[in-house]
Protein backbone atom coordinates (compact mmCIF):
# COMPACT_ATOMS: atom_id res chain seq x y z
CA UNK A 1 0.00 0.00 0.00
CA UNK A 2 1.01 3.48 -1.00
CA UNK A 3 2.19 6.01 1.73
CA UNK A 4 -1.07 7.82 2.38
CA UNK A 5 0.99 11.05 3.37
CA UNK A 6 2.91 11.52 0.05
CA UNK A 7 0.11 12.19 -2.51
CA UNK A 8 3.05 12.47 -5.79
CA UNK A 9 4.17 8.62 -4.84
CA UNK A 10 3.35 6.96 -8.43
CA UNK A 11 1.17 3.29 -7.58
CA UNK A 12 3.62 0.65 -8.80
CA UNK A 13 1.83 -1.30 -11.76
CA UNK A 14 1.58 -4.88 -11.29
CA UNK A 15 4.43 -6.88 -12.98
CA UNK A 16 3.38 -9.82 -15.24
CA UNK A 17 4.48 -12.56 -12.79
CA UNK A 18 1.95 -10.72 -10.47
CA UNK A 19 -1.16 -10.62 -12.93
CA UNK A 20 0.03 -14.35 -13.42
CA UNK A 21 0.09 -15.13 -9.76
CA UNK A 22 -3.14 -13.46 -9.06
CA UNK A 23 -5.31 -15.10 -12.21
CA UNK A 24 -3.83 -18.70 -10.81
CA UNK A 25 -5.10 -17.90 -7.49
CA UNK A 26 -8.91 -16.62 -9.00
CA UNK A 27 -9.01 -19.97 -10.19
CA UNK A 28 -7.66 -22.19 -7.82
CA UNK A 29 -10.74 -20.38 -6.07
CA UNK A 30 -13.01 -21.55 -8.87
CA UNK A 31 -11.29 -25.26 -9.13
CA UNK A 32 -12.60 -25.16 -5.54
CA UNK A 33 -15.88 -23.59 -5.92
CA UNK A 34 -16.73 -26.14 -8.61
CA UNK A 35 -15.61 -29.13 -6.59
CA UNK A 36 -17.86 -28.38 -3.98
CA UNK A 37 -20.90 -27.75 -6.29
CA UNK A 38 -19.80 -31.22 -8.11
CA UNK A 39 -19.88 -32.88 -4.69
CA UNK A 40 -23.14 -31.22 -3.64
CA UNK A 41 -24.56 -32.12 -7.19
CA UNK A 42 -23.64 -36.05 -6.15
CA UNK A 43 -25.82 -35.65 -3.41
CA UNK A 44 -28.56 -34.87 -5.00
CA UNK A 45 -28.26 -30.72 -5.14
CA UNK A 46 -29.14 -28.28 -7.96
CA UNK A 47 -26.26 -25.98 -9.26
CA UNK A 48 -25.99 -22.51 -8.29
CA UNK A 49 -26.70 -20.16 -10.70
CA UNK A 50 -23.36 -18.31 -10.94
CA UNK A 51 -25.18 -15.00 -12.90
CA UNK A 52 -27.19 -14.42 -9.45
CA UNK A 53 -26.26 -11.54 -7.92
CA UNK A 54 -26.57 -13.28 -4.74
CA UNK A 55 -22.98 -14.71 -5.96
CA UNK A 56 -21.71 -11.23 -6.85
CA UNK A 57 -21.40 -11.67 -10.36
CA UNK A 58 -24.53 -10.91 -12.02
CA UNK A 59 -22.86 -7.58 -13.08
CA UNK A 60 -18.94 -7.59 -13.22
CA UNK A 61 -16.97 -4.60 -13.70
CA UNK A 62 -14.61 -4.13 -16.26
CA UNK A 63 -12.12 -6.83 -16.04
CA UNK A 64 -14.12 -9.77 -15.24
CA UNK A 65 -14.25 -11.83 -12.23
CA UNK A 66 -10.22 -13.04 -12.82
CA UNK A 67 -9.20 -9.38 -12.56
CA UNK A 68 -8.73 -9.02 -8.55
CA UNK A 69 -8.25 -5.07 -8.86
CA UNK A 70 -11.52 -4.92 -10.42
CA UNK A 71 -13.37 -6.76 -7.64
CA UNK A 72 -11.53 -5.09 -4.77
CA UNK A 73 -12.63 -1.58 -6.90
CA UNK A 74 -16.05 -3.18 -6.78
CA UNK A 75 -15.66 -3.86 -3.15
CA UNK A 76 -15.00 -0.66 -2.33
CA UNK A 77 -17.80 1.29 -4.19
CA UNK A 78 -20.43 -1.25 -2.56
CA UNK A 79 -18.83 0.00 0.64
CA UNK A 80 -18.70 4.02 -0.50
CA UNK A 81 -22.62 3.59 -1.75
CA UNK A 82 -23.33 1.39 1.38
CA UNK A 83 -22.49 4.44 4.11
CA UNK A 84 -24.20 6.88 1.44
CA UNK A 85 -27.77 4.37 1.98
CA UNK A 86 -27.31 4.73 5.66
CA UNK A 87 -26.89 8.48 5.34
CA UNK A 88 -29.87 9.34 3.35
CA UNK A 89 -31.75 6.78 5.55
CA UNK A 90 -31.33 9.38 8.50
CA UNK A 91 -31.90 12.37 6.05
CA UNK A 92 -28.63 13.39 4.91
CA UNK A 93 -24.90 11.88 4.54
CA UNK A 94 -23.16 12.42 8.21
CA UNK A 95 -19.43 13.37 8.46
CA UNK A 96 -17.09 11.30 10.55
CA UNK A 97 -16.71 12.54 13.89
CA UNK A 98 -13.37 14.42 14.72
CA UNK A 99 -10.68 12.24 15.24
CA UNK A 100 -9.74 11.27 19.39
CA UNK A 101 -7.66 9.74 21.51
CA UNK A 102 -9.94 7.80 23.23
CA UNK A 103 -8.55 3.67 23.66
CA UNK A 104 -10.63 2.00 21.13
CA UNK A 105 -12.42 -0.99 23.10
CA UNK A 106 -14.03 -2.58 20.56
CA UNK A 107 -12.41 -5.81 19.30
CA UNK A 108 -13.28 -5.13 15.74
CA UNK A 109 -10.94 -2.20 16.04
CA UNK A 110 -8.25 -3.94 18.00
CA UNK A 111 -5.81 -2.90 15.06
CA UNK A 112 -3.59 0.15 15.22
CA UNK A 113 -4.24 0.44 11.41
CA UNK A 114 -7.72 0.94 12.29
CA UNK A 115 -6.35 4.85 14.25
CA UNK A 116 -2.97 5.43 12.54
CA UNK A 117 -4.37 5.06 8.93
CA UNK A 118 -6.54 8.04 8.13
CA UNK A 119 -8.45 5.98 5.65
CA UNK A 120 -9.32 3.29 8.14
CA UNK A 121 -9.48 5.94 10.56
CA UNK A 122 -12.30 7.56 8.62
CA UNK A 123 -14.29 4.69 7.55
CA UNK A 124 -14.20 3.09 11.71
CA UNK A 125 -15.44 6.52 12.62
CA UNK A 126 -18.06 6.66 10.06
CA UNK A 127 -19.28 3.93 10.57
CA UNK A 128 -19.61 3.70 14.31
CA UNK A 129 -21.28 7.84 14.22
CA UNK A 130 -23.80 5.92 11.45
CA UNK A 131 -24.74 3.10 13.15
CA UNK A 132 -25.06 4.82 16.62
CA UNK A 133 -27.50 7.21 14.96
CA UNK A 134 -29.53 4.30 13.95
CA UNK A 135 -29.73 2.61 16.96
CA UNK A 136 -30.62 5.55 18.75
CA UNK A 137 -33.43 6.25 15.84
CA UNK A 138 -34.84 3.57 17.24
CA UNK A 139 -35.65 4.31 20.32
CA UNK A 140 -37.36 8.09 19.02
CA UNK A 141 -39.54 6.52 16.66
CA UNK A 142 -42.88 7.19 18.15
CA UNK A 143 -45.87 4.53 18.27
CA UNK A 144 -44.26 1.53 19.00
CA UNK A 145 -45.62 -0.77 21.30
CA UNK A 146 -42.74 -2.68 23.27
CA UNK A 147 -42.38 -5.90 21.87
CA UNK A 148 -42.48 -4.14 18.17
CA UNK A 149 -39.45 -1.64 19.06
CA UNK A 150 -37.64 -4.83 20.65
CA UNK A 151 -37.94 -6.46 17.33
CA UNK A 152 -36.71 -3.28 15.53
CA UNK A 153 -33.71 -2.71 18.34
CA UNK A 154 -32.87 -6.04 17.49
CA UNK A 155 -33.40 -6.10 13.73
CA UNK A 156 -31.50 -2.29 13.44
CA UNK A 157 -28.38 -4.26 16.00
CA UNK A 158 -28.11 -6.85 13.57
CA UNK A 159 -28.24 -4.79 10.69
CA UNK A 160 -25.29 -2.70 11.82
CA UNK A 161 -23.17 -5.71 13.10
CA UNK A 162 -23.45 -6.94 9.47
CA UNK A 163 -22.19 -3.75 8.05
CA UNK A 164 -19.10 -3.54 9.54
CA UNK A 165 -16.28 -2.31 7.49
CA UNK A 166 -14.25 -4.93 9.37
CA UNK A 167 -16.43 -7.49 7.80
CA UNK A 168 -15.08 -6.79 4.44
CA UNK A 169 -11.69 -7.74 2.79
CA UNK A 170 -11.18 -4.67 1.20
CA UNK A 171 -12.26 -2.55 3.92
CA UNK A 172 -10.37 -4.67 7.00
CA UNK A 173 -6.59 -2.87 6.84
CA UNK A 174 -5.77 -6.89 8.57
CA UNK A 175 -7.34 -8.81 5.94
CA UNK A 176 -5.53 -6.73 3.63
CA UNK A 177 -2.04 -6.52 5.05
CA UNK A 178 -2.41 -10.89 5.72
CA UNK A 179 -3.94 -10.62 1.81
CA UNK A 180 -0.27 -8.85 0.35
CA UNK A 181 2.07 -11.23 3.05
CA UNK A 182 0.24 -14.45 1.44
CA UNK A 183 -0.17 -13.15 -1.93
CA UNK A 184 -3.43 -14.00 -1.72
CA UNK A 185 -3.52 -17.45 0.25
CA UNK A 186 -5.28 -16.02 3.01
CA UNK A 187 -8.11 -15.90 0.82
CA UNK A 188 -7.87 -19.53 -0.40
CA UNK A 189 -7.72 -21.12 2.40
CA UNK A 190 -11.02 -18.90 3.70
CA UNK A 191 -12.26 -20.09 0.73
CA UNK A 192 -12.17 -23.49 1.74
CA UNK A 193 -12.75 -23.53 5.36
CA UNK A 194 -16.29 -21.70 3.82
CA UNK A 195 -16.84 -24.52 1.65
CA UNK A 196 -16.28 -27.22 4.11
CA UNK A 197 -18.91 -24.79 6.27
CA UNK A 198 -21.42 -24.69 4.05
CA UNK A 199 -21.14 -28.30 3.17
CA UNK A 200 -21.71 -29.09 7.06
CA UNK A 201 -24.13 -26.67 7.45
CA UNK A 202 -22.60 -25.09 10.46
CA UNK A 203 -20.16 -22.17 11.21
CA UNK A 204 -16.73 -23.74 12.47
CA UNK A 205 -16.34 -21.79 16.08
CA UNK A 206 -13.32 -23.72 17.07
CA UNK A 207 -10.35 -26.01 15.90
CA UNK A 208 -11.81 -29.39 14.78
CA UNK A 209 -10.66 -32.38 16.24
CA UNK A 210 -9.27 -30.58 19.44
CA UNK A 211 -11.89 -31.91 21.27
CA UNK A 212 -13.73 -35.07 22.22
CA UNK A 213 -15.90 -36.58 24.38
CA UNK A 214 -14.73 -39.22 26.38
CA UNK A 215 -11.37 -38.34 25.66
CA UNK A 216 -10.85 -34.84 26.64
CA UNK A 217 -14.76 -33.63 27.42
CA UNK A 218 -17.18 -35.77 29.56
CA UNK A 219 -14.14 -37.25 31.45
CA UNK A 220 -15.83 -37.72 34.68
CA UNK A 221 -15.34 -41.89 35.53
CA UNK A 222 -19.55 -43.32 35.88
CA UNK A 223 -21.37 -45.92 34.73
CA UNK A 224 -24.86 -45.79 32.29
CA UNK A 225 -27.18 -47.81 35.02
CA UNK A 226 -30.01 -46.97 32.29
CA UNK A 227 -31.28 -46.38 29.09
CA UNK A 228 -34.81 -45.66 28.19
CA UNK A 229 -36.30 -44.48 24.59
CA UNK A 230 -36.01 -40.98 25.67
CA UNK A 231 -32.71 -40.71 28.14
CA UNK A 232 -29.81 -42.50 29.90
CA UNK A 233 -29.02 -42.22 33.28
CA UNK A 234 -25.21 -41.86 34.24
CA UNK A 235 -23.98 -42.05 37.85
CA UNK A 236 -20.75 -41.00 38.85
CA UNK A 237 -18.36 -42.45 40.86
CA UNK A 238 -17.97 -41.64 44.42
CA UNK A 239 -14.14 -40.03 45.17
CA UNK A 240 -15.00 -39.18 48.80
CA UNK A 241 -15.43 -41.72 51.91
CA UNK A 242 -18.76 -40.58 52.45
CA UNK A 243 -21.68 -38.62 50.50
CA UNK A 244 -24.44 -37.04 51.44
CA UNK A 245 -27.41 -39.21 52.49
CA UNK A 246 -30.08 -36.97 49.58
CA UNK A 247 -28.42 -37.77 45.95
CA UNK A 248 -28.59 -34.86 43.49
CA UNK A 249 -30.06 -35.25 39.73
CA UNK A 250 -29.09 -32.92 37.05
CA UNK A 251 -31.72 -32.53 33.79
CA UNK A 252 -29.46 -30.73 31.62
CA UNK A 253 -31.49 -28.87 28.18
CA UNK A 254 -32.58 -31.50 25.45
CA UNK A 255 -31.39 -28.47 23.13
CA UNK A 256 -27.55 -29.58 24.06
CA UNK A 257 -25.42 -32.29 24.93
CA UNK A 258 -25.34 -32.46 29.03
CA UNK A 259 -21.78 -32.13 28.72
CA UNK A 260 -21.46 -28.40 29.48
CA UNK A 261 -21.63 -29.36 32.99
CA UNK A 262 -18.43 -31.38 32.52
CA UNK A 263 -16.20 -30.15 30.25
CA UNK A 264 -12.46 -30.45 30.93
CA UNK A 265 -11.78 -31.86 34.40
CA UNK A 266 -10.82 -28.28 35.56
CA UNK A 267 -14.24 -26.92 34.71
CA UNK A 268 -16.60 -29.63 34.96
CA UNK A 269 -19.32 -28.85 37.32
CA UNK A 270 -19.60 -32.78 37.55
CA UNK A 271 -16.31 -33.73 38.64
CA UNK A 272 -16.69 -31.01 41.30
CA UNK A 273 -19.54 -32.33 42.80
CA UNK A 274 -18.56 -35.65 42.93
CA UNK A 275 -15.63 -34.24 44.83
CA UNK A 276 -17.35 -32.32 47.39
CA UNK A 277 -19.08 -35.48 48.33
CA UNK A 278 -22.29 -35.46 45.96
CA UNK A 279 -24.03 -38.80 44.86
CA UNK A 280 -24.11 -37.20 41.32
CA UNK A 281 -26.78 -38.42 38.69
CA UNK A 282 -26.85 -37.00 35.54
CA UNK A 283 -29.95 -37.12 32.58
CA UNK A 284 -28.24 -37.49 29.03
CA UNK A 285 -31.24 -37.10 26.54
CA UNK A 286 -31.25 -38.61 23.54
CA UNK A 287 -30.99 -36.17 20.31
CA UNK A 288 -34.31 -36.85 18.46
CA UNK A 289 -35.03 -39.32 15.61
CA UNK A 290 -38.04 -40.57 14.59
CA UNK A 291 -38.28 -42.78 17.17
CA UNK A 292 -39.31 -39.96 19.51
CA UNK A 293 -40.70 -37.93 17.06
CA UNK A 294 -43.76 -37.97 18.92
CA UNK A 295 -42.54 -37.20 22.33
CA UNK A 296 -44.05 -33.95 23.89
CA UNK A 297 -44.46 -32.66 27.44
CA UNK A 298 -45.73 -35.35 29.14
CA UNK A 299 -43.06 -37.70 28.13
CA UNK A 300 -40.31 -35.07 29.73
CA UNK A 301 -42.18 -34.49 32.13
CA UNK A 302 -43.40 -38.01 33.41
CA UNK A 303 -41.00 -40.32 31.29
CA UNK A 304 -37.96 -38.59 31.74
CA UNK A 305 -37.78 -36.10 35.01
CA UNK A 306 -40.06 -38.33 36.82
CA UNK A 307 -39.03 -41.33 36.14
CA UNK A 308 -35.41 -40.57 36.59
CA UNK A 309 -36.28 -39.50 40.19
CA UNK A 310 -37.94 -42.73 40.84
CA UNK A 311 -35.56 -44.55 39.75
CA UNK A 312 -32.80 -43.17 41.53
CA UNK A 313 -34.90 -43.31 45.04
CA UNK A 314 -35.68 -46.68 44.20
CA UNK A 315 -31.83 -47.77 43.58
CA UNK A 316 -30.76 -45.73 46.52
CA UNK A 317 -33.37 -46.58 49.29
CA UNK A 318 -34.11 -43.19 49.67
CA UNK A 319 -37.50 -40.78 50.35
CA UNK A 320 -36.07 -38.07 47.81
CA UNK A 321 -33.86 -36.15 45.64
CA UNK A 322 -32.01 -33.06 44.69
CA UNK A 323 -33.16 -32.27 41.65
CA UNK A 324 -30.93 -29.60 39.14
CA UNK A 325 -33.01 -27.95 35.64
CA UNK A 326 -31.22 -25.83 33.32
CA UNK A 327 -32.76 -24.09 30.76
CA UNK A 328 -35.61 -25.27 29.80
CA UNK A 329 -35.19 -28.27 31.74
CA UNK A 330 -35.65 -26.01 34.69
CA UNK A 331 -38.70 -25.15 32.84
CA UNK A 332 -40.19 -28.59 32.66
CA UNK A 333 -38.64 -29.27 36.34
CA UNK A 334 -41.00 -26.29 37.73
CA UNK A 335 -43.59 -28.27 35.65
CA UNK A 336 -42.82 -31.87 37.21
CA UNK A 337 -43.05 -30.04 40.68
CA UNK A 338 -46.26 -28.61 40.38
CA UNK A 339 -47.55 -32.02 38.79
CA UNK A 340 -46.27 -33.66 41.82
CA UNK A 341 -47.77 -31.08 44.16
CA UNK A 342 -51.23 -31.73 42.22
CA UNK A 343 -50.30 -35.62 42.94
CA UNK A 344 -49.52 -35.24 46.51
CA UNK A 345 -45.72 -36.61 45.83
CA UNK A 346 -44.06 -33.50 46.35
CA UNK A 347 -41.80 -35.52 48.64
CA UNK A 348 -40.03 -37.00 46.39
CA UNK A 349 -37.92 -33.67 45.51
CA UNK A 350 -36.67 -32.31 48.72
CA UNK A 351 -35.27 -29.19 46.89
CA UNK A 352 -35.05 -27.99 43.32
CA UNK A 353 -32.36 -25.67 42.15
CA UNK A 354 -32.87 -23.46 38.62
CA UNK A 355 -30.02 -22.70 36.14
CA UNK A 356 -30.91 -19.83 34.06
CA UNK A 357 -34.29 -21.23 33.99
CA UNK A 358 -37.53 -19.39 33.28
CA UNK A 359 -40.94 -20.31 34.13
CA UNK A 360 -42.85 -16.98 33.19
CA UNK A 361 -42.29 -15.78 29.56
CA UNK A 362 -43.88 -12.30 30.16
CA UNK A 363 -40.31 -10.75 29.87
CA UNK A 364 -38.41 -13.61 27.90
CA UNK A 365 -35.94 -11.47 26.08
CA UNK A 366 -34.74 -11.67 22.25
CA UNK A 367 -35.54 -15.34 21.77
CA UNK A 368 -39.46 -14.26 21.86
CA UNK A 369 -38.24 -12.42 18.47
CA UNK A 370 -38.28 -15.28 16.53
CA UNK A 371 -41.61 -16.93 17.25
CA UNK A 372 -43.74 -14.64 14.04
CA UNK A 373 -45.59 -16.62 11.86
CA UNK A 374 -43.02 -17.17 9.41
CA UNK A 375 -40.66 -18.96 12.18
CA UNK A 376 -43.40 -21.04 12.95
CA UNK A 377 -44.56 -21.93 9.41
CA UNK A 378 -40.81 -22.09 8.55
CA UNK A 379 -40.41 -25.00 11.72
CA UNK A 380 -43.52 -26.74 9.91
CA UNK A 381 -41.60 -27.49 6.76
CA UNK A 382 -38.16 -28.33 8.25
CA UNK A 383 -39.71 -30.89 10.16
CA UNK A 384 -42.83 -32.02 8.07
CA UNK A 385 -41.21 -35.26 6.83
CA UNK A 386 -38.87 -36.77 9.63
CA UNK A 387 -40.83 -35.40 12.67
CA UNK A 388 -37.94 -33.75 14.14
CA UNK A 389 -35.77 -30.69 13.67
CA UNK A 390 -31.79 -30.73 12.79
CA UNK A 391 -29.95 -29.17 15.80
CA UNK A 392 -28.04 -26.93 13.14
CA UNK A 393 -31.14 -24.35 12.81
CA UNK A 394 -31.63 -24.13 16.67
CA UNK A 395 -27.86 -23.18 17.08
CA UNK A 396 -28.09 -20.72 14.31
CA UNK A 397 -30.88 -18.87 16.00
CA UNK A 398 -28.70 -18.51 19.14
CA UNK A 399 -25.72 -17.88 17.25
CA UNK A 400 -27.83 -14.89 15.60
CA UNK A 401 -28.67 -13.30 18.91
CA UNK A 402 -25.02 -12.52 19.69
CA UNK A 403 -23.94 -11.96 15.70
CA UNK A 404 -21.12 -10.02 16.60
CA UNK A 405 -19.39 -12.29 18.65
CA UNK A 406 -20.74 -15.54 17.28
CA UNK A 407 -21.16 -15.20 13.92
CA UNK A 408 -18.92 -11.70 12.42
CA UNK A 409 -15.85 -12.73 13.66
CA UNK A 410 -15.45 -15.86 12.85
CA UNK A 411 -16.54 -14.78 9.22
CA UNK A 412 -13.20 -12.54 9.61
CA UNK A 413 -11.46 -15.15 11.52
CA UNK A 414 -11.89 -18.14 9.37
CA UNK A 415 -13.26 -16.95 6.04
CA UNK A 416 -10.97 -13.63 5.22
CA UNK A 417 -7.89 -13.85 7.33
CA UNK A 418 -7.70 -17.60 6.59
CA UNK A 419 -7.15 -19.09 10.33
CA UNK A 420 -8.55 -21.91 11.87
CA UNK A 421 -10.35 -20.75 14.99
CA UNK A 422 -8.81 -21.52 18.33
CA UNK A 423 -9.47 -24.44 20.62
CA UNK A 424 -12.30 -23.70 22.84
CA UNK A 425 -13.82 -26.00 24.95
CA UNK A 426 -17.51 -24.45 25.55
CA UNK A 427 -17.51 -23.00 21.75
CA UNK A 428 -17.03 -26.80 20.30
CA UNK A 429 -19.74 -28.12 23.05
CA UNK A 430 -21.94 -25.22 21.35
CA UNK A 431 -21.30 -26.15 17.91
CA UNK A 432 -22.27 -30.09 18.93
CA UNK A 433 -26.10 -29.63 18.41
CA UNK A 434 -28.69 -31.82 19.11
CA UNK A 435 -31.99 -32.68 17.25
CA UNK A 436 -35.59 -31.84 18.39
CA UNK A 437 -39.41 -33.57 18.58
CA UNK A 438 -40.76 -30.83 16.07
CA UNK A 439 -44.00 -31.30 17.92
CA UNK A 440 -42.96 -30.79 20.90
CA UNK A 441 -40.45 -27.84 20.15
CA UNK A 442 -43.44 -26.24 18.38
CA UNK A 443 -45.06 -26.59 20.92
CA UNK A 444 -42.76 -25.18 23.45
CA UNK A 445 -42.30 -22.10 21.76
CA UNK A 446 -46.65 -21.69 21.11
CA UNK A 447 -47.38 -22.73 24.43
CA UNK A 448 -45.12 -21.46 26.99
CA UNK A 449 -42.50 -18.40 25.03
CA UNK A 450 -45.87 -17.27 23.17
CA UNK A 451 -49.13 -18.15 25.55
CA UNK A 452 -47.18 -18.03 28.83
CA UNK A 453 -49.42 -20.69 29.76
CA UNK A 454 -47.36 -22.25 32.32
CA UNK A 455 -47.56 -19.43 34.36
CA UNK A 456 -51.67 -19.58 34.82
CA UNK A 457 -53.35 -21.58 36.96
CA UNK A 458 -54.22 -24.40 35.08
CA UNK A 459 -52.59 -22.97 31.65
CA UNK A 460 -51.69 -26.64 31.12
CA UNK A 461 -52.05 -29.91 31.93
CA UNK A 462 -49.64 -33.34 32.22
CA UNK A 463 -50.77 -36.36 31.71
CA UNK A 464 -54.41 -35.07 32.01
CA UNK A 465 -53.78 -33.32 35.42
CA UNK A 466 -53.79 -29.09 35.24
CA UNK A 467 -50.65 -28.12 37.30
CA UNK A 468 -50.18 -24.68 38.94
CA UNK A 469 -46.57 -23.54 39.62
CA UNK A 470 -48.19 -20.95 42.24
CA UNK A 471 -48.61 -24.47 44.54
CA UNK A 472 -44.83 -25.27 44.25
CA UNK A 473 -43.56 -25.54 48.26
CA UNK A 474 -40.01 -26.85 47.33
CA UNK A 475 -37.15 -25.15 48.61
CA UNK A 476 -35.61 -23.82 45.68
CA UNK A 477 -31.92 -21.97 44.38
CA UNK A 478 -32.88 -20.04 41.76
CA UNK A 479 -29.03 -18.54 39.96
CA UNK A 480 -29.70 -16.03 36.97
CA UNK A 481 -26.99 -14.41 34.57
CA UNK A 482 -26.67 -10.93 34.79
CA UNK A 483 -25.79 -10.41 30.87
CA UNK A 484 -27.79 -13.67 30.18
CA UNK A 485 -29.54 -12.83 26.80
CA UNK A 486 -31.13 -16.31 26.65
CA UNK A 487 -32.84 -15.94 29.84
CA UNK A 488 -32.81 -12.64 30.88
CA UNK A 489 -32.47 -12.11 34.86
CA UNK A 490 -35.50 -10.37 35.11
CA UNK A 491 -37.50 -13.22 33.34
CA UNK A 492 -35.30 -15.83 36.06
CA UNK A 493 -36.26 -13.64 38.65
CA UNK A 494 -40.01 -14.39 37.88
CA UNK A 495 -39.88 -17.81 39.44
CA UNK A 496 -39.33 -15.33 43.17
CA UNK A 497 -43.22 -14.64 41.88
CA UNK A 498 -44.59 -17.86 41.82
CA UNK A 499 -42.96 -20.46 43.85
CA UNK A 500 -44.35 -20.06 47.51
CA UNK A 501 -41.51 -22.44 48.99
CA UNK A 502 -38.42 -21.37 50.96
CA UNK A 503 -36.11 -19.97 47.77
CA UNK A 504 -32.82 -18.22 47.21
CA UNK A 505 -31.91 -15.88 44.69
CA UNK A 506 -28.32 -16.12 43.68
CA UNK A 507 -27.40 -12.92 40.52
CA UNK A 508 -24.39 -14.45 39.00
CA UNK A 509 -21.68 -12.45 36.72
CA UNK A 510 -21.79 -13.23 32.94
CA UNK A 511 -24.25 -14.97 30.65
CA UNK A 512 -26.16 -17.79 30.27
CA UNK A 513 -23.21 -20.30 29.98
CA UNK A 514 -20.20 -18.94 31.87
CA UNK A 515 -22.41 -17.43 34.58
CA UNK A 516 -23.13 -20.85 35.50
CA UNK A 517 -19.86 -22.67 34.51
CA UNK A 518 -17.50 -20.33 36.56
CA UNK A 519 -15.78 -23.11 38.84
CA UNK A 520 -14.12 -21.80 42.30
CA UNK A 521 -10.63 -22.97 41.25
CA UNK A 522 -11.01 -19.99 38.23
CA UNK A 523 -11.58 -17.28 40.49
CA UNK A 524 -13.94 -15.29 37.71
CA UNK A 525 -16.70 -13.22 37.77
CA UNK A 526 -18.29 -12.69 41.38
CA UNK A 527 -22.19 -13.09 41.95
CA UNK A 528 -24.50 -11.44 44.36
CA UNK A 529 -26.63 -12.14 47.50
CA UNK A 530 -29.18 -10.32 49.39
CA UNK A 531 -30.77 -12.00 52.49
CA UNK A 532 -33.45 -9.53 53.11
CA UNK A 533 -36.70 -9.72 51.40
CA UNK A 534 -37.26 -7.92 47.90
CA UNK A 535 -39.63 -7.75 45.58
CA UNK A 536 -38.38 -7.34 42.50
CA UNK A 537 -34.90 -7.73 40.94
CA UNK A 538 -34.20 -4.16 41.22
CA UNK A 539 -34.99 -4.19 44.80
CA UNK A 540 -32.88 -7.15 45.10
CA UNK A 541 -29.92 -5.30 43.06
CA UNK A 542 -30.10 -2.40 45.34
CA UNK A 543 -29.24 -4.54 48.50
CA UNK A 544 -27.34 -7.17 47.33
CA UNK A 545 -23.97 -7.53 48.12
CA UNK A 546 -21.22 -8.98 46.19
CA UNK A 547 -19.15 -11.90 46.44
CA UNK A 548 -16.33 -12.16 44.50
CA UNK A 549 -15.27 -15.54 42.72
CA UNK A 550 -17.70 -18.83 42.05
CA UNK A 551 -21.33 -19.50 43.41
CA UNK A 552 -21.05 -23.25 43.44
CA UNK A 553 -20.35 -23.13 46.81
CA UNK A 554 -22.67 -21.06 48.20
CA UNK A 555 -25.36 -23.45 46.54
CA UNK A 556 -23.76 -26.31 48.11
CA UNK A 557 -23.65 -24.86 51.81
CA UNK A 558 -27.76 -24.61 50.84
CA UNK A 559 -27.77 -28.00 49.88
CA UNK A 560 -26.43 -28.99 52.91
CA UNK A 561 -28.64 -27.25 55.25
CA UNK A 562 -31.67 -29.03 52.80
CA UNK A 563 -30.35 -31.99 54.03
CA UNK A 564 -26.86 -32.49 56.19
CA UNK A 565 -26.83 -36.04 56.81
CA UNK A 566 -24.02 -38.11 55.01
CA UNK A 567 -23.79 -41.95 54.69
CA UNK A 568 -20.87 -44.35 53.19
CA UNK A 569 -20.14 -44.52 49.82
CA UNK A 570 -20.08 -47.88 49.66
CA UNK A 571 -22.89 -50.21 48.21
CA UNK A 572 -25.57 -48.71 45.65
CA UNK A 573 -23.28 -45.56 46.13
CA UNK A 574 -20.79 -47.16 43.48
CA UNK A 575 -22.10 -47.93 40.22
CA UNK A 576 -23.00 -51.38 39.34
CA UNK A 577 -22.92 -51.96 43.02
CA UNK A 578 -26.78 -51.87 43.50
CA UNK A 579 -29.95 -53.23 41.36
CA UNK A 580 -29.25 -51.10 38.37
CA UNK A 581 -26.08 -52.93 36.26
CA UNK A 582 -23.76 -51.04 34.24
CA UNK A 583 -24.47 -50.79 30.95
CA UNK A 584 -21.74 -48.72 29.10
CA UNK A 585 -19.13 -46.59 30.77
CA UNK A 586 -19.87 -42.45 31.09
CA UNK A 587 -20.47 -40.35 29.20
CA UNK A 588 -22.48 -42.97 27.66
CA UNK A 589 -23.72 -43.38 23.69
CA UNK A 590 -26.82 -41.28 23.68
CA UNK A 591 -24.50 -38.11 23.87
CA UNK A 592 -22.16 -39.21 20.70
CA UNK A 593 -25.16 -40.08 18.91
CA UNK A 594 -25.50 -37.36 16.02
Amino acid sequence: MTNDTNTNTTPTLPTLEDWQHWTLVMGRAQQMMMEYWAEQMSRGQKMPDWSSPAFGFGAQPSGGANDPMALMSAGAQAWAKGLETWGKMMGGVVAAPPASDTPIRDRRFAAPEWQENPIFDTIRRSYLQISDQLLGQVEEVEGLDPDARQKLRFATRSFVDAMAPSNFAVTNPQVLKRTLETRGENLLKGLSNMLRDLAAGQLTQTKPGAFEVGRNLATTPGKVVKETPLYQLIQYTPTTDEVLRTPVVIFPPWINRFYILDLTPEKSFVKWCVDQGISLFMVSWKSADESIADAGLDDYVLNGQVDAIDTIRDLLDVESVHAIGYCVAGTTLAATLAYLQAKGQADKVKSATFFTAQVDFSEAGDLKLFLGDETMGLLQQLTAEKGYLDGRYMAATFNLLRGRDLIWSYVVNNYLMGDEPAPFDLLHWNSDTTNLPAAWHRNYLDTLYKGNKLAEKGGISVAGTPIDIGSVKTPSYIQAGREDHIAPPQSVWKVMDHFVGEKRFVLAGSGHIAGVVNPPSAGKYQYWINDEPAATLDAFVAGAKEHAGSWWPDWRAWLEKQDGAKVKATGARVPGKGKLKPIEDAPGSYVRAR
